[in-house]
């Protein structure tokens, strides 16, 4: 892997993130961001997007990461954002493994490698949380905070269920077979989506086994790094988001059985607080309350929360 950017032991303020290259292990080149603070940092944070949203997204968050003593690195998918290269028709078969085996990989090795000695932590929204199951390198990772963290099949959806079947297992394979990929600009739903991808999420089975019974049944299990994962993990839901219901979240963190998970449950309305939805945690109007709680778990390992269920590792 490479990086366009001075050194990361360089001081820098924290408001001035650097763009930077990484190089997955099969070669794709995938563009990120770090963002640094003053002083010596305290831990590195790799941040996962959701599916077809921009790393750009993540960038204030970074920043606030950087301004409260750690190094944050932000990363765009294949295919996704800054890291697409020209049309999609070309890049059909970019499925969710290869944005978990190798760009997720690639960018926790770099981390590693640009912080040898450092804490490594993860912040993952939505499908990000599932791509450090994915990563050769997830056992790498100490301490992992999720968003909406979810393996999304559709029974577990929440309040509007009915339109969002419609939505996302009718209307979107319907329009990737007929433009060769989703284009999801266009109705204004965040970054186009690669063939493979978006077929992925409208036909996701019950299971990640029967998603990949293929692949397995040859010897090749990409499930086979998700027990290597001993991070401590805090999966954050909220009462109104219909992708990370209860019932998906725990559909996901079954999955991370060598590690202690803790499960907290937010209800924006009890907090006096409008709506959050799957996507809003990462606005910068929660850097005083959702945001500061984050630290305390990324800092210390310390939960702000009573949580909704704590699972051991080996828990079923």
């Amino acid at each position: 892997m490479s990086a366009a950017a001075p050194p990361p032991t360089a001081a820098d303020p924290a408001r001035a993130g650097h763009a930077l290259t990484l190089h997955a292990a099969d070669g794709y080149p995938l563009a990120a961001h770090l963002w640094r603070p003053a002083g010596a940092p305290e831990a590195i944070v790799v941040i996962n997007p959701a599916t077809a949203v921009n790393a750009a997204y993540y960038h204030r968050y970074a920043r606030f990461l950087a301004e409260h003593g750690m190094a944050a690195l932000t990363y765009d998918y294949r295919g996704i954002g800054a890291s697409r290269q020209g049309s999609l028709r070309r890049w059909r078969r970019i499925g969710k493994l290869d944005w978990g085996r190798y760009d997720c990989d690639a960018a926790l090795r770099w981390a590693l490698a640009a912080y040898p000695g450092l804490p490594l932590r993860v912040v993952a929204h939505s499908i990000g949380g599932l791509l450090l199951g994915l990563a050769p390198s997830g056992a790498a990772v100490q301490r992992a905070l999720t968003v909406g963290a979810q393996y999304a099949y559709w029974p577990d959806y929440g309040p509007g269920k009915a339109r969002m079947w419609l939505r996302w297992h009718l209307l979107m394979p319907a329009l990737t077979a007929l433009c060769g990929y989703f284009p999801a600009r266009r109705l204004g739903w965040h970054e186009d989506l690669p063939a493979a991808a978006a077929y992925e999420w409208a036909f996701r089975p019950a299971t990640l086994e029967r998603a990949y019974r293929r692949r397995i049944r040859a010897g090749d299990d990409p499930l086979a790094y998700f027990p290597k994962v001993r991070a401590e993990l805090l999966a954050i839901s909220l009462a109104d988001d219909a992708f990370g219901t209860p019932a998906a979240i725990r559909r996901l963190l079954h999955y991370y059985s060598g590690s202690l998970c803790h499960h907290v449950h937010l209800t924006p309305a009890a907090e006096g607080l409008d709506g959050i939805g799957h996507f809003a945690w990462f606005n910068e109007r929660f850097r005083d309350n959702l945001w500061q709680e984050s630290l305390l778990w990324l800092h210390e390992g310390k939960l702000a929360r009573t949580p909704l269920a704590t699972l051991p590792p080996g828990t079923p």
